[in-house]
Order: C-alpha cells, then sequence, then structure tokens
C-alpha cells in the first residue's frame, strides 16, 4: 500500500508538533523532525532523520535463527554476522530454541530470553511477523527481515507485508526489508582516504558495480539494501547519509518509491548539505515499471514526473550501472570547479576533436583559449597544431619536459575549470610518462584532471598504478561516461551554489483564495468552463469578460454589456471538448448573429443529449501566444503542474514541462526554458514578444491552488492559456476542473 508506513507516521507526528509546539522525538526509535513546520495542508516541510549510527554500528545484535550446521542457508549468513560483529565491536547474541552455542558463542533460547539490551535484531526466519511481535517488549531498536514472498508476489504478499509493517509500527522499532539480504553487513576498506561513497539500492546485486570501487581507490562508507520497505526506506537512509561527514556522494540504485513526498524531502535536506546524490531510477518504459513492480512490489510513478521531481531537486539521474559507478566517484571526490572551462588535451587531432564534438553537443563549455594563452603553449607545441581548444600537442613533446608544461599552463588559465585527456590506447613509454604528468599535475592543483583510458585490456601499468593509484584524478573507461559525469559535476556545483529549497517557498498558510474556491468545489464531479472559470478568479487569474445565459434574447444583451465581436459556447459538466462538436462560435459581431448563434448551439447540445447550464458569451481576446497550464494528481507526488503550449499543439507536440510543488518564481521560469517551443514566447515572424512575466504568475497562482485544494482538485485544465503582448497579462480563454 503506498505510503502507509510514512503516511501514519507523518499524521502522528504533525499532530504532536502542532500539538505541543515543540521538537518531538516520535515514538518510533530515532526520528526528529522541525517542530511546527508543515505546510499549508498540514504535510511536514523537512525530512525525519533517522538516527541510524546503532544500525550500522551496534553494540549488540542478536541473531534470530543462528545456525553453524553446515550446508545450511543461515549457517553461511551466521558466519558472516560474527565476522562483521568482530569488525565493528559489536556483541554477537545467537538466538536458537534448541542450541546452547553456535561457533562456540553462548546462544540463548528465546527473545525473551535475551538479558541485556539489543540494538539490532537479524531475523533468519520464514515468518517474521511472530518474532517482531515478541521484539516489541524488548525495545529492540532495529531489525533486519531478510524474508522474501510480501508485496513483490502480489496482493496476498502485499496484505502480508502491510500486517509486518502494522507491527512495525506499534513495536516502536525499525525495521530493515523484507525480502533484503546481507549487504549491510559487507567488508569495507579501511585503508583508503578520502570523501566516500553512501550506497542505497533496493536489489543488492545492482549495488555491486559501485561496491568494487574499493578495488580501483574510491572509498565506500555504507551500503544500505532496502528491499521491499516495509518500514525503513530509500529516503530514510538518503536523509541519514546526507548529514555524515565522510560521504561525498550518495548512489542510489531505485525501483520504486514508497512514498514521493518523503523522497523529495530527502533529496531536500541532501541539497542544502551540498551532497551530491546519483540515482539510477528503473521504470522507464512499462516493461521496465512492471518488472521492477515484481521485483519490489513499489509504485515506479509516472517517470516523466519522477524525473521533473528528481531534477527539481538537484538528484542527478543516470541509465546505467556504469553511469552510478563512475559519477558518483567523480563527484565524491572532486573538489568545487573554480571555472566551468573544459580543456580537452590530447596527442592526437582526431582524438581532440571526437571528443570536443561529444562534450560539446552534451552542454559542456570548451572555452576557446585566450590568443596569449595559445602564444604560450606554441613554445612548447609546433605552431601548425590547433592549441585553441581542443589542445592537439601532436604527441612527440608528451615524451619529455614539456608535457608537464603544458599541462600546467592549460591549468593555469582561469577560465579552465576542467581539464581532460583523452588517451585512446597504450604507447609506452610516452603514455607512461603522459600518465605520470597528469597526475604530478593533478597533484599541484585545485582544479579536476580527468583521464579517459581507452584500452581494452587496462591491465597497464599506467592505468593500474599511475591513474588508479592517485586520488585527484579521475579516471574512466569510455568517452560518454567521462563527459556525462563532468556536466553533472559541473551542474551539481551550479545548482546548489544558489539552491533555495523549494519547501522553504511552500505556503504555511491558506491564502483568502482558498476559502471562496472551496465554496466552488463539487467533489466527484466534473465542472463547466463556467464554473472553472469562477475557481480561476478566485485565485487571481484573469478571464475574458463574459456572461452565462440561458435564452437568445439574454444572449443578445450580454453581447451588448460584454462588447462586440463575442465568442459563444455551450457550457455544461459533461463538455470537456466543444470544438469537436460545433458548440463554440467564434468572432460574432451582431444581434442576429448571436441570436443564431444560441439557436444552433442549443440545437447541437438537444440533438447530443448533452445538459447545459447555459450559453457563455464571452469577450473575444485578442492574439497571442497559446498556452496550456495544468494540474493533475501522481500517485506518487500528489499534485503536479504543467505548462506547455497549448491550443491543438499540445496533443501534437506534447511540449510541456513538469513540477511537483511546491516551487517558487525561478524553477516556474526553469519549466519554460525547457519548452522546445520557448521560442514562441520572444516573437517570431515579427509577432511581439509575449508577457512571460504574466505567464509565470499563472503558473504560480496555479501551483497555489494545487497545494491548497489538494484533497479537492484532481484536474486542472486551462486550454488556452492567451498570453498577450509583453505588458498586456494572460487570459484563461477555457478550463476544466474535475474535482476529486
Amino acid at each position: 500500500m503506498l505510503g502507509s508506513t510514512h503516511g501514519t507516521f507523518t499524521t502522528d507526528l504533525r499532530a504532536r508538533v502542532v500539538a505541543c509546539g515543540e521538537t518531538p522525538r516520535d515514538a518510533v526509535h530515532g526520528v526528529t523532525a522541525v517542530a511546527g513546520d508543515v505546510d499549508v495542508s498540514g504535510r511536514p516541510l523537512h525530512a525525519p532523520v533517522p538516527d541510524l549510527d546503532r544500525f550500522f554500528r551496534p553494540e549488540s545484535v542478536a541473531v534470530i535463527g543462528a545456525s553453524d550446521t553446515e550446508g545450511r542457508p543461515n549457517t553461511g549468513i551466521t558466519r558472516q554476522l560474527l565476522a562483521w560483529a568482530e569488525r565493528v565491536g559489536a556483541r554477537l547474541v545467537p538466538v536458537h530454541p534448541t542450541r546452547t552455542s553456535v561457533f562456540g558463542v553462548d546462544c540463548v533460547p528465546s527473545v525473551g530470553a535475551l538479558t541485556e539490551p539489543v540494538d539490532l535484531a537479524v531475523l533468519l526466519v520464514a515468518d517474521p511477523l511472530p518474532v517482531i511481535e515478541e521484539l516489541a517488549e524488548t525495545k529492540v531498536r532495529f531489525a533486519v527481515a531478510f524474508a522474501s514472498g510480501f508485496a513483490e508476489t502480489g496482493e496476498t504478499g502485499a496484505a502480508a507485508q502491510e500486517r509486518l509493517a502494522a507491527a512495525v509500527r506499534r513495536s516502536g522499532l525499525r525495521l530493515l526489508g523484507p525480502n533484503t539480504n546481507l549487504n549491510a553487513f559487507e567488508r569495507f576498506r579501511d585503508d583508503l582516504e578520502g570523501p566516500a561513497v553512501a550506497l542505497i539500492t533496493q536489489s543488492g546485486h545492482q549495488g555491486r558495480p559501485v561496491f568494487t570501487l574499493q578495488e580501483l581507490g574510491v572509498r565506500l562508507s555504507h551500503w544500505a539494501p532496502t528491499g521491499n520497505e516495509a518500514d525503513l526506506e530509500t529516503a530514510d537512509f538518503l536523509s541519514y547519509f546526507a548529514g555524515r561527514p565522510e560521504v561525498g556522494a550518495i548512489a542510489c540504485y531505485v525501483e520504486g518509491l514508497k512514498d514521493g513526498r518523503s523522497f523529495l524531502l530527502a533529496a531536500d535536506r541532501a541539497a542544502r548539505h551540498g551532497v551530491p546524490v546519483v540515482a539510477v531510477k528503473v521504470g522507464r518504459t512499462e516493461t521496465g515499471a512492471r518488472t521492477a513492480a515484481s521485483h519490489t512490489g513499489k509504485l515506479t510513478g509516472a517517470d516523466r514526473v519522477v524525473d521533473a521531481a528528481m531534477r527539481q531537486y538537484g538528484v542527478i539521474r543516470v541509465d546505467g550501472l556504469d553511469q552510478l559507478q563512475d559519477t558518483s566517484a567523480l563527484l565524491a571526490r572532486a573538489r568545487r570547479p573554480q571555472a566551468d572551462g573544459v580543456v580537452v588535451y590530447s596527442i592526437s587531432g582526431g582524438t581532440g576533436a571526437h571528443f570536443a564534438d561529444l562534450a560539446t553537443a552534451a552542454g559542456l563549455e570548451l572555452p576557446t583559449l585566450h590568443q596569449a594563452k595559445q602564444d604560450e603553449l606554441h613554445q612548447w607545441i609546433p605552431e601548425y597544431l590547433n592549441v585553441a581548444n581542443p589542445v592537439d600537442n601532436g604527441g612527440h613533446p608528451v615524451g619529455d619536459w614539456r608535457g608537464r608544461k603544458i599541462i600546467d599552463a592549460i591549468l593555469a588559465d582561469p577560465s579552465v575549470g576542467v581539464l581532460i585527456c583523452p588517451i585512446t590506447g597504450p604507447f609506452p613509454p610516452m603514455s607512461d610518462k603522459l600518465a605520470q604528468d597528469l597526475v604530478d599535475a593533478a597533484e599541484a592543483t585545485d582544479k579536476l584532471v580527468c583521464v579517459v583510458w581507452g584500452s581494452p585490456v587496462g591491465t597497464e601499468a599506467a592505468y593500474r598504478e599511475t591513474l588508479l593509484g592517485s586520488s585527484r584524478v579521475a579516471t574512466f573507461r569510455t568517452f560518454s561516461n567521462c563527459i556525462g559525469a563532468v556536466k553533472a559535476y559541473l551542474d551539481h556545483h551550479r545548482f546548489t551554489s544558489s539552491y533555495r529549497s523549494p519547501f522553504d517557498e511552500a505556503p504555511r498558510t491558506p491564502s483568502p483564495s482558498l476559502r471562496k474556491a472551496q465554496a466552488l468545489v463539487r467533489p466527484g464531479r466534473r465542472l463547466s468552463e463556467h464554473a472553472a472559470k469562477q475557481l480561476l478568479r478566485a485565485y487571481g487569474i484573469r478571464v475574458p469578460r463574459e456572461q452565462l445565459v440561458t435564452s437568445a434574447a439574454a444572449a443578445v444583451r450580454a453581447a451588448g454589456l460584454v462588447g462586440y465581436p463575442v465568442v459563444m459556447k455551450a457550457s455544461g459538466a459533461q463538455l470537456a471538448h466543444k470544438t469537436e462538436l460545433g458548440l463554440v462560435k467564434v468572432g460574432l459581431t451582431s444581434a442576429s448573429q448571436v441570436r443564431d448563434a444560441y439557436r444552433e448551439l442549443t440545437d447541437i447540445a438537444r440533438f447530443e443529449g448533452i445538459d447545459l447550464d447555459g450559453i457563455l458569451v464571452c469577450q473575444m481576446v485578442g492574439r497571442g501566444v497559446e498556452m496550456v497550464v495544468g494540474v493533475t494528481h501522481d500517485a506518487l507526488f500528489g499534485p503536479t503542474v504543467t505548462v506547455g503550449l497549448g491550443g491543438v499543439l499540445v496533443e501534437v507536440l506534447n511540449d510541456t514541462a513538469v513540477r511537483v510543488p511546491p516551487f517558487g518564481e525561478h524553477e516556474a521560469r526553469s519549466m519554460l526554458g525547457e519548452l522546445r517551443g520557448r521560442a514562441l514566447l520572444d516573437g517570431v515572424r515579427g509577432a511581439p514578444p509575449a508577457d512571460v512575466d504574466a505567464l509565470v504568475e499563472v503558473v504560480l497562482r496555479v501551483q497555489r491552488m494545487a497545494l491548497e485544494l489538494d484533497g479537492d482538485l484532481a484536474e486542472l485544465d486551462i486550454n488556452p492559456l492567451m498570453v498577450l503582448p509583453r505588458g498586456q497579462g494572460a487570459v484563461a480563454l477555457d478550463a476544466l476542473a474535475v474535482c476529486r
């Protein structure tokens, strides 16, 4: 069940915060929240952060179902847990009803026989539910359930998982799993230094490539295999890791999210701390989404919304595990960039040109080096070679003292923040000298030095020892992974340098518009165009002058008041697409045309069997850019706001951008920047620039409406929103609203 555990927790926590006016520690062990900090709909604005120190570094561990009988699965797990407990300095207590000892460690017969406080209980049982209920009496802080057969198996398993989750809530402990594994208890290398990567995966096997980064010299600090997330979820570990001083980046493999809001709160916490989050999120296709759901029993969510939400909070989404590995490693270890400029340096003009094309297409900035810098480089590089960027040294300077001079000169340029050297294949001894020069230069600068080692062998000393032996050079095996990681690195630091949390901009109190709007809501019903426009008017969104009439004579009077020319439209709750049925008449300039239009519109409606609440006589609005602004409800994230090209173009081109409220003006303008047809707003073929400020204001008012009417509004569609020339505003010509 989506968000059931989290939803119960946040409701209880919110009530305590509001009632007490203090910072509470929830009954669920080790979760803190900021007092009174909720939005207009009562939802928390900061991520609860579970205190997971005693999960990863417990003082005592109980293994329920421990075994030392060779050939049994529990025996191998018990052996691994014994070794892990010794490494972290924890006391391990085996629990088994018929044994006196396991692997020479004294055993207790039951959970009730535990005589000392236990930080972590590992459940090696097929049905963890009875054990959870027993553990409730012992005040255990954390438990891990490996058993499968829950939500990943279908409705019956989902019901069993909900019973387990309910028992966990009652118990006060925190549960990892079910359907998880031993990844949290792996042997981590302790001889590596520098910022670490923390890993979160819903599938343990998918985390292996990141875990093996340790073999390349990259430190790994934690691994959280979340499994089905009956209780502890990806967001909990994300929030916890974001505050750990040793964590330089968080790598995630996500199949589905239990609660979209909690994930965004956790991502917001990471962004506030400047900790990069890199994620593979499966479910881009229907097949991928279906497979992910069968694996962990999660909702994958509408991928377009997931993608937009991640970008909104600075989560770097990648497609492959190799990209997850390379990007998280770079972001964990690289220092803050001093400039955005990237220089490509190679011994081959072809290699440099190829890489530069790919980098430029990906959005990296390759500045042309100043003439003075080019003149300096030509001291060591022949005049006939290009050194503007990319820099081609021709090969020979690499083999002597000139190689280091060239690298240092490039890095000294203030416009350069990143130096990338693609080495497409080993050519000792020059490649050995080049690799060493790059490592030495990287040690002497705060700027990022990247190398692409293109050899398919990967056993060369220049690669295995020199490059991988450096903590300052970022080494890649493919052009694409290098380019993607460098772009993510620059984008991340741009994002965090100006990050303002969307939750800081969330409304805390209802607007005066809310009471007016609530009076217009009709639960479970679609509103007519007239009623939907009243809803817009309640939130200060401009609509045309119009009157709803029920006779031809009233239509003529209304046209005189509205002012010719007019538009006439049928208005009724059943009507979603009026134009296709001929229920819109445009450009009427006389009383006779209005009377004829009234009769024709009512005749069509009668013939089609459509109930009308009347005919709208509307002001004819001048030409502008037709846009669409809307609200839909996403199963994971709740209300979402969409803006795009409107009219028939919304169906033909589907040129839209989406965001999850809350968000501010900057994000609203960013949405417009994502549209392929953005140039239309700037004026094309002699058309004047559109009133973008007015469009942004409408988007912000709609998102306020989406937040305040979250429980009442299922869908809103303003199409077209006519954005008039600059300074003239924007007018909602038509609107559709569906109430929940």
